[in-house]
């Protein structure tokens, strides 16, 4: 690209770029070479707007929890409605999108990253989604569709650790069978659910 073209949004074109790499040759390819070919800009590009690499990768995984943020939000407004299940699988299944799923696998192998992007407890990404899923479970407890006892932590913990396995370790643009989701949220689930009627 020649130089004085003023790129609009350059972190969003980097960043939809580094998607696209991970989707189509995943987290091992990722790098600010591969990254800057695929937005079609000069390699000094990606090092005028971060410090280095893992800073743009940093704020790549910040992005993606962000966008946690507002899901949460949703998740937790959709309380009463439908079922349980339904909006577990739902948020599940958003969640862990292919690109969540390399990301979460780059922060897994990237010790630079994973002490940039430190989450309170836990793996970033998943930590922020553990959370997400304890936030909705809370509000589902007080409005007595699940046990007033359930363990809200313990149970996203499993929600997320579950549904985490499901996804990975697949061959890049497959996706679990839904019903094996749904089978996987209902096991989790099903004490809370049961016990609420008691």
């Amino acid at each position: 690209m020649p130089t004085g073209v003023h790129l609009r949004d350059v972190r969003k074109q980097l960043f939809d770029a580094a998607e696209r790499v991970l989707l189509r040759d995943g987290p091992h390819a990722l790098t600010s070479r591969a990254v800057t070919t695929e937005a079609d800009v000069a390699k000094g590009v990606l090092h005028r707007h971060f410090a280095d690499f893992d800073d743009f990768l940093a704020e790549l995984v910040r992005d993606r929890i962000a966008r946690l943020g507002d899901q949460a939000a949703l998740l937790e407004a959709a309380a009463g409605t439908r079922t349980v299940a339904q909006n577990l699988v739902d948020a599940l299944a958003e969640l862990f999108d292919p690109v969540t799923v390399a990301l979460t696998s780059l922060v897994f192998f990237r010790d630079e990253l994973r002490t940039r992007v430190r989450a309170r407890r836990g793996l970033p990404i998943l930590a922020e989604a553990r959370d997400m899923l304890a936030g909705y479970l809370s509000a589902e407890r007080e409005q007595g569709r699940i046990a007033p006892d359930a363990e809200i932590d313990a149970l996203a913990l499993a929600l997320i650790g579950a549904a985490h396995l499901l996804f990975a370790g697949r061959r890049r643009e497959t996706l679990p069978d839904l019903a094996e989701l749904e089978k996987t949220v209902h096991t989790v689930i099903a004490d809370v659910v049961q016990r609420r009627l008691l």
